[in-house]
């Protein structure tokens, strides 16, 4: 202990209260910087021996082999991976400039502007509605960046049905951002076909189905990553190196959650104007799922309808459960039990809007819990609760002493740290919600979902994980959400929707691989 933590020892603080006749405000003021000061000095990392702000090596920018991609699905979700691979439409892109000159907190411009160039070419654009297919094309012809482009690229082609796109010879990997309903066939198709794949999450609607992709990708070799770009943010690295240190001690107890209360944060997105039959393939929509009547509700808010997802189960649980298992390695639950239902949104969906599930991992002697609202944004994060401290995870890491703690016992009798202030926390960059423009990218933006920091610079997660993902094509290796780290989210999540729709207890049989 060195000597600025001596000066400020508990035995200084009483000798200098015992000055003050009565101590009132002024004198708990008094301890109370006293009291700040002590424990700003010492720094339990250090003791510890943490670097907090050391960071892993930055991958290449691109060098090598230029890989020719295709999209298939270029609705919201793949316009803006389109964006993070630096293939933005020029409207979006003079959009960004025009509002950052009116708003240099706005820093949309500056950020995609500075994305390093993958080395890639958007090469085919799949979409069976002919509005975002024509909206892709410009995008994927812009790789210059430009607010100005008119004119499609001689090398992008569009493509009708996406079995085609995959038979093309001009195109090495494939970037499928559909509703869920088409994810496992087309990813079996895709590693067939020897294409490598960046699939959305969550990785499919059923349960066979996450079987079966994880038997073609295995089979075939080809590079997987699942769109969990959580797996980039800074601080849920830093998180794993902290956990695996036991600087919480034993833990029992997870709790994460999602709260959001817009209609675009329940799924209920806009429906182009432009909309119909003869616009929208639905034929090919519903092929792999039950047959409905056209309905562009259905088309833009599947998410509302178990024929084409798995609500907050195998949507938003599985960002939270992802940041966990990254940073503790949990893998599938031994069990699982759900519960909820439709509360608030009264618009004909099947699928909750208030959802709880709870995971027990019992030899681990844990429990992993799930709470979410989607008519309440009140702002709860991820909590790893141990022995020793709690671990609040989120883009900013606070890690909080117990009271009652064995490890920190002596640090706390001398009052180098308390419970009630946090005696680490990383922050790489600033923490802001700069750039956001919606509710829900602000709840994804505090989650550390949409950007992180590198290296002092702010970045999109995406783009990073999409680098990785392309890095290891180059490499013949597997990136960070592969196959298997897919296979335990997909289970999971599946499991939690089973337990609810079936109201019952859920079991994982490892040794067999059969949900039970």
């Amino acid at each position: 202990m060195g000597d600025d933590v001596k000066k400020f020892s508990r035995r200084a603080i009483v000798k200098t209260l015992a000055t003050v006749p009565v101590l009132g405000a002024m004198g708990y003021g008094v301890l109370r910087k006293l009291e700040y000061e002590k424990q700003k000095v010492y720094n339990i990392a250090e003791e510890l021996g943490i670097n907090l702000y050391d960071e892993p090596e930055m991958l290449s920018s691109g060098k090598g082999q230029t890989i020719r991609l295709g999209i298939i699905g270029t609705g919201g979700r793949g316009k803006y991976l389109l964006e993070a691979a630096g293939f933005a439409h020029p409207d979006t892109v003079k959009h960004w400039y025009e509002q950052n000159q009116q708003n240099k907190a706005d820093t949309r411009y500056g950020d995609y502007m500075g994305q390093d160039d993958l080395n890639i070419e958007i090469r085919g654009v799949c979409d069976i509605f002919d509005v975002h297919a024509g909206q892709a094309m410009l995008s994927a012809s812009n790789a210059e960046k430009s607010t100005s482009l008119n004119e499609v690229s001689a090398h992008v082609k569009r493509y009708r049905n996406y079995r085609e796109l995959l038979a093309a010879e001009d195109i090495d990997a494939v970037i499928i951002a559909t509703p869920d309903h088409w994810h496992a066939q087309m990813g079996i198709d895709a590693a067939k076909a020897g294409k490598h794949i960046y699939i959305e999450k969550g990785l499919t609607r059923t349960v066979e189905e996450a079987f079966a992709l994880r038997k073609a990708v295995k089979e075939t070799g080809v590079v997987f990553q699942l769109g969990h770009q959580g797996r980039q943010t800074a601080s849920f690295n830093k998180a794993r190196q902290l956990l695996d240190k036991n600087i919480l001690g034993k833990i029992s107890l997870i709790e994460v959650c999602t709260n959001r209360n817009d209609p675009n944060g329940a799924w209920v997105y806009p429906i182009h104007p432009e909309a119909n039959e003869n616009t929208i393939d639905w034929q090919q929509f519903i092929e792999p799922t039950n047959s409905h009547p056209f309905s562009a509700e259905r088309f833009f808010r599947w998410r509302c309808w178990w024929d084409y997802g798995t609500g907050l189960g195998g949507d938003l649980l599985t960002h939270e459960y992802d940041a966990i298992n990254q940073v503790l390695q949990l893998g599938i639950p031994h069990s699982a039990v759900a519960s909820g239902g439709i509360y608030y949104f009264k618009d004909g969906r099947e699928v909750p809007d208030v959802f709880q599930a709870v995971f027990e991992y019992p030899e681990r002697d844990l429990t992993l819990m799930y709470s979410a609202s989607l008519a309440n944004e009140l702002y709860r994060g991820k909590i790893i609760m141990g022995h020793d401290a709690t671990m609040k995870m989120e883009n900013k890491l606070e890690i909080y002493p117990d009271n009652r703690s064995t490890q920190y016992r002596k640090q706390l009798d001398a009052g180098l740290i308390s419970p009630d202030q946090p005696m680490i926390t990383y922050e790489p960059g600033r923490n802001t919600l700069d750039g956001t423009t919606s509710a829900t990218e602000q709840y994804f933006a505090s989650r550390g979902l949409l950007y992180t920091h590198v290296q002092g610079k702010r970045v999109n997660t995406a783009h990073l994980h999409m680098k990785e993902w392309l890095e290891c094509i180059r490499r013949q290796k597997q990136p960070s959400c592969d196959i298997n780290q897919a296979f335990e989210e997909a289970i999971t999540a599946h499991m939690a929707t089973i337990a609810y729709r079936e109201s019952r207890k859920v079991y994982w049989d490892a040794d067999k691989e059969q949900v039970i």
